[in-house]
């Protein structure tokens, strides 16, 4: 009975997974404030494909006036589009002309300028396991009552060990620590979840705390509160950063991105939507009956940094640390092969890669190991590249915006 059930079933994919669907998605609003707008062109992939995103390369992008006013947005590589520095007419409408390498060419429906408040305050509380970060925004002006939110956060991480050497591909030598540290870097990502609120409903236009993101307390991005030699790490120390970034939506394009959430975010269970078509403003010029994906809202962008120091951080969690398996070798400049006669550089085989280092056996020197008794250098510790070099995940460059003492 077994082998019958079994053999009875099949493998089904279901026609919309399985068709190549090939659609174009615009990502980005038009910034009709100080400062530059930036898109993002990709195409969609099936759910069995290996690739997660596919960019679109050598289109061509104008930001269009309702009175023919035309700006480009040229390409930066990696299907990411740049305007110049631009002041936009916040009296006048806009829209997106896209050509892309193919000859198809789509344009958006012109849209009028929301501006965004300022945001009133980034703020966190610890909740449970992890940090819950929160915006509050009101506008006294009713521009909109639609708001969506973005994210960049940065956050201090260290390697497993503290490298005081670097070989120069011949010999091991004191690493420049003003300038080639390997132990302190930072690491920075961008959201990828919908983000919005409304008060519309509401006697005043006011959002108060909405949920933004909730950063986990075995996160790596809670890493800055390891101790570093480089910094002493006070509770005013910061150790993680977001950047808040705040759109006003128009009701239209509010309720996208409402159903954009519900088709990517809130399914899964047994009482969550189905998904739905989503149709944006972007229309396809060449093919009427192609689907396009994205909706192109115009006006000032709204934006709040917030540093999370290491006092707010429990010192009860534990971190995930990704160092758990690290070790330290003994690598001496001149030693005696076990069981032979022959004596040998350790290091070289190790660190130098001029001397007979292997690219996949290279180790990082970490410390000097000094004859007990003359006191001078007789060899390294080293460990493997990861588990020492922080910029293999990061950066050891300090941002532009950084502090090391605590502001808001």
């Amino acid at each position: 009975m077994f082998l019958l059930a079994y053999g009875c079933k099949k493998f089904y994919s279901p026609p919309y997974i399985a068709s190549p669907g090939n659609y174009l998605v615009v990502d980005g609003t038009i910034n009709a404030g100080p400062g530059q707008t930036i898109i993002r062109l990709s195409r969609t992939v099936n759910l069995s494909s290996s690739t997660t995103y596919n960019p679109v390369l050598h289109a061509i992008i104008n930001i269009e006036s309702e009175n023919g006013d035309s700006y480009p947005v040229t390409e930066a590589g990696g299907g990411k589009y740049v305007s110049a520095f631009l002041s936009l007419d916040y009296t006048k409408q806009y829209r997106l002309r896209i050509k892309t390498e193919d000859a198809h060419e789509y344009l958006s429906d012109l849209v009028a300028v929301t501006n965004s408040p300022p945001i009133d305050s980034v703020n966190f509380a610890v909740k449970g396991n992890g940090i819950q970060l929160y915006v509050s925004t009101h506008d006294a002006l009713n521009n909109s009552r639609f708001f969506r939110w973005e994210y960049e956060e940065t956050w201090v991480l260290h390697s497993g060990f503290y490298s005081l050497y670097k070989s120069d591909g011949d010999t091991v030598t004191e690493r420049d620590l003003a300038n080639d540290q390997i132990y302190e870097c930072w690491k920075s990502d961008t959201s990828t979840a919908i983000t919005l609120a409304t008060s519309n409903g509401l006697s005043q236009n006011v959002i108060s705390r909405a949920p933004v993101t909730f950063v986990g307390s075995e996160s790596p991005k809670l890493d800055g509160k390891r101790s570093s030699v480089f910094v002493q790490k006070q509770p005013e120390t910061n150790a993680y950063s977001i950047l808040v970034k705040q759109y006003a939506l128009s009701s239209k394009a509010y309720a996208y991105w409402v159903n954009l959430k519900k088709n990517t975010q809130d399914i899964g269970k047994l009482f969550d939507p189905t998904p739905s078509e989503i149709r944006g403003n972007i229309h396809s010029l060449t093919d009427p009956n192609e689907p396009v994906l994205g909706y192109i809202s115009a006006g000032t962008i709204s934006t709040r940094r917030f540093f999370i120091k290491n006092g707010d951080i429990p010192t009860q969690w534990t971190l995930n640390s990704p160092y758990e398996g690290c070790h330290l070798d003994s690598l001496y400049l001149d030693t005696l092969i076990k069981g032979t006669t022959a004596r040998i550089n350790e290091e070289n085989t190790a660190f130098n890669l001029n001397r007979g280092t292997q690219t996949d056996m290279l180790q990082i020197p970490v410390q000097a190991i000094y004859d007990p008794q003359k006191g001078f250098i007789i060899g390294h510790s080293g460990t493997s590249p990861y588990c020492a070099d922080c910029t293999l995940i990061g950066t050891n460059h300090t941002p532009s915006f950084w502090v090391f003492t605590h502001q808001q």
